[in-house]
């Protein structure tokens, strides 16, 4: 089957999709004998429950899955298995849920939309210039995790577009990890040993990286020496909650953190990579589906009329909403939603079985076998979603009162599910939101006329040839 693949290497998330369709939502790849190519995909979500729940002791990350990604993820929560991982995950946990978190995402987000996104589109407004909101978007959110995480501002979110080598070097890593999926281990484990191609890519691009992490790192423990204050709130960030805040719980590994910077590099990127690129994909996506839909978006638009009573903030410098004012908002909700359903950020997972195993669909699975399943496939299975599957409809959220309606997570994977559930998938939705309002509320956005809208080839989801657009301020400011 590896002609099929590398034939449709371009297209790979339509081309699983399509496979998925016509084989009933799983199929056995089998790759060339020497290529350890063989894997199962799946869009089922009872296969899904049985390795993310009911089965999930029987699954994990698995050798091959970290011989792609520790190069740059390194011991991170996101290839970590076990007492590790569990570890990590309450650091994370702890972290989010300390008082003076929200006010930080808040203020952040504030900051950057008034003197960032609101700066951009104004200007792009006024000389009735096309913009590419996919890379502004890129740039935000770039900011914000970098500023949270590291309490380090890039300012790579400015009108002239800043060329910031340590943006781009994520980037390019991004892309060869979505590669080494798609090509037999041994080739790229050659290029990787002869440092040819794509690998040598990688080796230059991880440098550059680490350089900012470690440059950071080593400011904060330095910064944090000097300092014989207590830490301002405004202050708060992880770097600086790891070396400070007393959390017995993660006693062990805050001893390793003093002691490693490694341990503190890996993660903050696992962090980073987390919470910049697929927020900035999922918002991409959000924001073309309401330009493209005029009457979902004259929706998201009255329920704000309603529910906020939205007025400008009367220095001509647009209007953001706080967090308590997002939550009142169903529909705008609802519409993050369907899009996430459409447009997944992660569009596949990855897992390997531990022993064999029987999926709910009969399909048998080795020891050690690898085991995909496909969000973006789900999101457009009629099985799963109806004839309407393929159409961006939020009303399939809201229930007949009004409210958000449950769906399952093993049915609605965008934030995976299970024991490895998304553990920032409250401040993802309200990232989005906040973003996402205030834009909407401020801005018309017109995608440029023949503008090719396709699914970029990364292992986050982001659009092809960006998201060209015109940019028009809203009258009723």
């Amino acid at each position: 089957m590896l002609p099929g693949l590398s034939l449709n290497s371009s297209r790979i998330h339509e081309f699983l999709t399509y496979v998925l369709q016509q084989c009933g939502g799983t199929f056995a790849f089998k790759g060339p004998w020497f290529g350890s190519l063989d894997f199962l995909v799946t869009s089922n979500p009872a296969n899904v429950h049985h390795i993310l729940r009911k089965k999930a002791f029987n699954y994990h990350k698995g050798v091959e899955f970290k011989e792609i990604f520790a190069e740059i993820f390194g011991d991170g929560i996101f290839c970590a298995d076990g007492d590790r991982w569990k570890t990590q995950r309450r650091t994370i946990h702890s972290f989010i849920k300390d008082s003076k978190f929200e006010e930080a995402v808040e203020r952040i987000i504030q900051r950057k939309v008034s003197q960032g996104i609101f700066v951009i589109l104004e200007h792009f407004s006024e000389q009735r210039e096309e913009v590419d909101m996919q890379e502004v978007l890129k740039r935000f959110m770039f900011d914000f995790v970098c500023l949270l995480m590291l309490g380090f501002d890039s300012n790579s979110l400015s009108i002239d577009f800043p060329q910031v080598p340590y943006k781009q070097a994520y980037y390019d890593m991004e892309e060869v990890i979505l590669q080494r999926h798609v090509k037999p281990q041994w080739f790229w484990k050659l290029q990787k040993w002869l440092q040819i191609g794509e690998e040598r890519k990688m080796k230059i691009s991880s440098e550059i990286f680490d350089r900012l992490l470690y440059q950071c790192i080593s400011r904060k423990k330095e910064l944090l020496n000097r300092s014989k204050t207590p830490m301002h709130r405004d202050d708060f960030d992880f770097l600086t909650f790891m070396l400070v805040e007393d959390n017995n719980q993660e006693e062990r590994e805050m001893s390793a953190f003093k002691k490693s910077e490694k341990y503190a590099r890996d993660m903050a990127f696992n962090l980073l990579s987390a919470g910049s690129e697929t927020v900035s994909s999922g918002l991409t996506w959000f924001l073309w589906l309401v330009a493209t839909h005029p009457l979902i978006e004259k929706s998201i638009l009255e329920e704000m009329k309603t529910n906020l009573n939205g007025e400008g903030d009367g220095d001509g410098k647009g209007r953001h909403f706080s967090f308590e004012e997002l939550s009142k908002l169903n529909y705008l909700h609802a519409a993050m939603c369907e899009s996430l359903r459409l447009y997944p950020p992660v569009p596949f997972e990855h897992t390997v079985s531990v022993g064999s195993d029987t999926l709910p669909s009969g399909h048998q699975i080795g020891k050690n076998t690898r085991v995909i399943y496909s969000p973006y496939s789900m999101g457009r299975m009629e099985e799963i979603w109806g004839g309407d599957c393929l159409e961006f409809k939020p009303e399939r959220w809201i229930s007949n009162k009004g409210e958000l309606g449950d769906v399952s997570p093993y049915k609605f994977t965008a934030f995976n599910a299970g024991p490895r559930a998304c553990i920032g998938k409250e401040l993802a939705m309200v990232e989005m939101k906040a973003v996402g309002a205030a834009v909407i509320w401020n801005y018309s956005l017109q995608v440029v006329e023949n503008h090719p809208i396709l699914p970029s080839n990364s292992i986050v989801l982001h659009m092809k040839h960006g998201l060209k657009v015109r940019v028009l301020k809203r009258s009723h400011l």
